[in-house]
C-alpha cells in the first residue's frame, strides 16, 4: 500500500473531510479559521492541522502515565505515519473508505484518526466528540475508533458502523456481551501514547491481544510488557501492565503493577477480579488491598451506597484467595477531574 519512508507531509488523493476533497493550504487554512472562529473541538483540530504540516519532524504530546508520571515527549512525524500503515494493514483499511472521527484531537488517538486519513486517503466525517457522537447519524460507516463509553451510549446505533475500534479503557464485560451481539466487527485495542496508539488489537469476547506489523512483546522481571517497535519508538517501551505472555506477538493482559495485591504471598490483580464481579454488583465498586498483620495485605471490596447483604452467590464466582476479607461501603466515591476513582482517598475517608 505503502512504504514506510512515506513523507509526513503527503495527503492523499483520496482524502475527504466532511466530503471536500483538500490539499495541504487548503487544510491549513481551514485550521486558521478553525482556531480564530470554531468550537473547542474545532480549535483542537486546528492546532494539530498546523503542527502536522509545519517545518518540525515531530509533534510533541502528554503522555497519560502508563509507564510512569505524564509528561511532554516528542513524537516523530513519519512514526505516526508509521503507525498508520501498520493500522491500515492489520484491519485491512484501504482508500477512500466512508470512516467516522469522533474523538478529541487534543489526544493521541484523535490525532492519529487525521494521519491515518490523510496518509491511507480515507473519507471522514467529524463530529464533536461527545458521549453520544452517533446520535443524529444516517450514513453508515466502514470504520470508526470509539472510546468504551461513547460505544455503549450508542448501542442502537453501532449496525451503522462496519468496524469498530475501542481504546482508552478498558471494556467491561457487560458491554463485550453486547457488543458481541451486534453484525459490527468490534476490537478492543492496547497502547498508549509513547507508541502512537494501539500496538495490539483482539476481538471483543476474545482474551489474547496480538500485536499490529512490526511490533515485538516481551517481558521484564516484573512480568510487565515490553513492546520493542523499531518503527514508533527508538527505545523499547516498558509498561506497567503485567500480562501473560503467549509469544513474543500475544498476550493476555492481566492488570497494573502498581495494582497487584501480595496476600499472603499470593498476588492478586484487582482488575481480574473486578471484572468477574461486575456482571452481579450494579453499583460502581473496586477491590484494594490494604495493610494486614497476618497477610501483609488484605484483600477488600469497596461498594458505593448504602449497605446491603452480599450473599455466597455474589461471591461465589470468585476464587479461594480473591474472595474479600472485608466488605466496606461508601456513601459517595470521589473521582479525579477526567472520571477516575480516587481509591486511596475513598478509602481514607472511610
Amino acid at each position: 500500500m505503502y512504504t514506510n519512508t512515506q513523507i509526513p507531509g503527503f495527503v492523499h488523493s483520496k482524502f475527504r473531510l466532511n466530503g471536500f476533497n483538500l490539499t495541504a493550504d487548503d487544510l491549513c487554512r481551514i485550521a486558521y479559521s478553525f482556531i480564530k472562529e470554531g468550537e473547542p473541538y474545532e480549535k483542537s483540530i486546528g492546532i494539530f492541522i498546523l503542527d502536522w504540516f509545519d517545518a518540525k519532524d515531530y509533534v510533541e504530546m502528554q503522555t497519560s502515565g502508563t509507564t510512569g508520571t505524564p509528561k511532554i515527549i516528542r513524537v516523530k512525524k513519519q512514526a505516526m505515519v508509521n503507525s498508520a500503515i501498520a493500522t491500515g494493514e492489520y484491519f485491512d483499511l484501504g482508500h477512500s473508505i466512508k470512516v467516522l472521527h469522533c474523538l478529541p484531537t487534543q489526544f493521541v488517538a484523535g490525532k492519529m484518526m487525521f494521519v491515518r486519513a490523510f496518509i491511507l486517503g480515507w473519507n471522514m466525517d467529524v463530529v464533536e466528540p461527545t458521549s453520544t457522537p452517533l446520535q443524529r447519524n444516517t450514513t453508515t460507516y466502514d470504520f470508526a475508533a470509539m472510546v468504551p463509553l461513547q460505544a455503549k451510549q450508542s448501542l442502537d446505533k453501532l449496525h451503522k458502523v462496519k468496524k469498530l475500534i475501542l481504546g482508552g479503557a478498558k471494556v467491561s464485560g457487560d458491554l463485550v456481551g453486547q457488543l458481541e451481539k451486534l453484525p459490527t466487527q468490534v476490537f478492543e485495542t492496547y497502547g498508549m501514547t509513547e507508541t502512537i496508539t494501539h500496538i495490539a488489537a483482539k476481538r471483543v469476547g476474545e482474551s489474547a491481544f496480538e500485536a499490529l506489523p512490526n511490533i515485538n512483546l516481551s517481558q521484564d522481571e516484573r512480568g510487565c510488557l515490553v513492546i520493542n517497535a523499531k518503527e514508533l519508538t527508538n527505545e523499547p517501551v516498558v509498561t506497567n501492565d503485567v500480562v501473560d505472555l503467549i509469544n513474543d506477538t500475544h498476550f493476555i493482559w492481566l492488570g497494573r503493577y502498581d495494582n497487584v495485591i501480595n496476600s499472603g504471598g499470593i498476588k492478586l490483580y484487582p482488575e481480574q477480579i473486578e471484572e468477574k464481579l461486575s456482571h452481579r454488583i450494579d453499583r460502581r465498586f473496586f477491590v484494594k488491598g490494604i495493610a494486614d498483620e497476618t497477610l501483609g495485605e488484605k484483600l477488600v471490596l469497596v461498594i458505593e451506597g448504602e449497605k446491603f447483604d452480599i450473599d455466597d452467590e455474589i461471591l461465589g464466582i470468585l476464587d479461594k484467595y480473591e474472595k474479600p476479607k472485608e466488605i466496606i461501603f461508601a456513601e459517595k466515591f470521589t473521582e479525579t477531574g477526567s472520571g477516575k476513582l480516587q481509591r486511596e482517598l475513598i478509602l481514607k475517608n472511610i
